[in-house]
C-alpha cells in the first residue's frame, strides 16, 4: 500500500498505521458500487488502501455534483463518524477498491491524540480547498475549471510519458462535469478547446496533458 502524498495515512507513522488497521476490518468492493450513501445515518469510517472512489451529492433537481476523489491512503466518513449526523455525501467506487473498516473511529482517536491533531489539520485543509473551489465556480469559466481539474488530477495520478503526463481518468465526462459545476455539453466544448490549442490528447477515460504550463495558464 502507497497511500498518496496528502492523503490521511501518508500523514500517520508506520505504529499508527498498524493500530489504525488492528482497530479496524479489511472490506473490498467492485468498481460501482456505493460505499456509502447521503442521508444514512452509519457512523464507520473507511480508510482506503487500494483504489479511487468519488464523493458526492445531490441536487433538489437530481443533478449529481461531484465534491471530491479520494485514493489510497484516503479517509472516507469521518464528520458522521464525529458529530454524528447523516452522511453529507454518496461514496461511489470510481475502480475496485479495498480498504479498512473502522466502527469505532472515536475511541482510535482517543487513544492516539496525535492522529486527532492530524485529522484536524486534515479537515482544515479540505475546508480550505472548498473554498478554493467556491471561489473557482465564480472567478473561472468552464473551460478554466476543466483545465483546474485535470491539473489536479495530474498532479495525483499522473504518469510521465514522452508526450507529456498521462491521466488514467477515474471519472466519464458527467462525473467531470459534476466536478466543474458545468453541463456534460459544456465540459465537452472545453475539452475541445483544450485539444484544439494542443494542450491536451484525450481518449476513453484517459487524457495526456502536451503543455502542462499552458494548461496551468489557461486554468488561471
Amino acid at each position: 500500500m502507497n497511500p498518496e502524498a496528502g492523503e490521511f495515512l501518508s500523514m500517520l507513522t508506520s505504529d499508527e498505521v498498524d493500530a489504525l488497521r488492528a482497530a479496524g476490518r479489511p472490506r473490498r468492493w467492485e468498481r460501482g458500487a456505493t460505499v456509502m450513501s447521503e442521508g444514512d445515518t452509519s457512523d464507520w469510517v473507511l480508510v482506503l488502501t487500494e483504489g479511487r472512489v468519488k464523493v458526492s451529492s445531490h441536487t433538489s433537481s437530481g443533478t449529481e455534483v461531484v465534491l471530491a476523489v479520494r485514493g489510497p491512503g484516503g479517509l472516507i466518513g469521518e464528520m458522521s463518524s464525529i458529530d454524528g449526523s447523516p452522511r453529507s455525501a454518496t461514496v461511489t467506487a470510481l475502480e475496485p477498491i479495498a480498504g479498512v473498516v473502522i466502527r469505532d473511529f472515536a475511541a482510535f482517536l482517543q487513544a492516539h491524540g496525535r492522529v486527532a491533531v492530524l485529522l484536524l489539520r486534515l479537515v482544515t485543509e479540505r475546508l480550505r480547498d472548498s473554498d478554493r473551489k467556491r471561489i473557482e465556480y465564480g472567478a473561472y469559466d468552464t473551460t478554466g475549471r476543466v483545465a483546474t481539474r485535470l491539473l489536479e488530477l495530474a498532479d495525483r495520478y499522473g504518469e510521465q510519458t514522452n508526450g507529456g503526463v498521462r491521466v488514467a481518468l477515474p471519472l466519464s465526462q458527467d462525473e467531470l462535469a459534476g466536478w466543474t459545476g458545468a453541463s456534460r455539453e459544456a465540459v465537452s466544448k472545453a475539452l475541445r478547446s483544450l485539444r484544439d490549442r494542443g494542450l491536451i490528447e484525450t481518449g476513453r477515460r484517459r487524457v495526456v496533458i502536451h503543455d502542462v504550463e499552458g494548461l496551468r495558464k489557461r486554468a488561471r
